[in-house]
């Protein structure tokens, strides 16, 4: 049986934590390792940590800080930020990586995440998508670098099939920060295009969120505001989607 996971999200601008609103708006939060140290204590199924400035500014994370996470903290990491080739992601891997994400060079080259995929494992690659909606309804990407994306929303998903990667990170840009809830419908649509597990990020607020994103299709919620800001914790969220009959870790 399949069981759903609440996933911490930390977001680095090079050796700090941030929180963005839609992107844009950020609130510095101290120290990465500090912050993992924190997530540790509290029995989290997994941890995300990303780098947002990486890829526009033309480096990787810094495989140091991440380094020094894995040594102290002891769960599931995923990495991302500025990972170019496929020699990136095996020295993310190397330095204590259990998974890398991807953004900006999976929607430049995605051979990159087809040989990835090949090499270390699908279940090593996590294609991250971010996602706002027009005043049309559609879906439109946007890249981590700040470039533009030639590619529709659909097409990357269907990339993401073709390059068999192990699990896709949904974030709802016009969401990110806010807490109001997940875009239900963005998560509906892009589990309907895919069997690949969907890790849905962007707005979650309360605990019950995450229990309605996940019966909407999603495998994973994740969330950054809702854990750095109140007293909510991951356990609470996981007790939230037990009590509403979804298995979970």
């Amino acid at each position: 049986m399949l069981r759903h996971r609440v996933i911490p999200m930390v977001l680095l601008d090079g050796y700090s934590v941030v929180k963005t609103i839609k992107f844009d708006v950020r609130r510095n939060l101290g120290n990465p390792i500090t912050v993992a140290r924190i997530y540790n204590t509290r029995d989290v199924d997994e941890l995300i940590l990303l780098d947002i400035d990486a890829a526009k500014e033309q480096r990787r994370i810094d495989l140091v800080t991440v380094e020094d996470i894995t040594r102290e903290c002891f769960m599931p990491l995923t990495v991302g930020g500025g990972l170019r080739t496929c020699e990136d992601i095996a020295e993310a891997l190397a330095h204590g990586a259990d998974k890398v994400a991807i953004n900006t060079i999976f929607l430049e080259d995605p051979s990159v995440a087809r040989e990835s995929a090949r090499v270390f494992g699908s279940q090593c690659i996590v294609v991250s998508l971010d996602v706002t909606c027009d005043s049309d309804g559609r879906y439109i990407l946007h890249s981590h670098s700040g470039g533009r994306v030639r590619r529709s929303f659909d097409e990357a998903i269907a990339l993401c099939n073709e390059c068999e990667v192990g699990e896709i990170l949904v974030n709802s840009v016009d969401r990110d920060g806010v807490m109001t809830g997940y875009d239900i419908a963005l998560i509906d649509y892009a589990a309907r295009r895919t069997s690949i597990p969907i890790i849905a990020a962007g707005g979650a607020g309360k605990p019950e969120d995450c229990a309605m994103i996940v019966k909407a299709g999603a495998s994973a919620a994740a969330a950054a505001s809702m854990f750095h800001f109140t007293s909510i914790t991951p356990r609470t969220c996981r007790d939230a989607m037990r009590d509403a009959g979804i298995p979970v870790r």
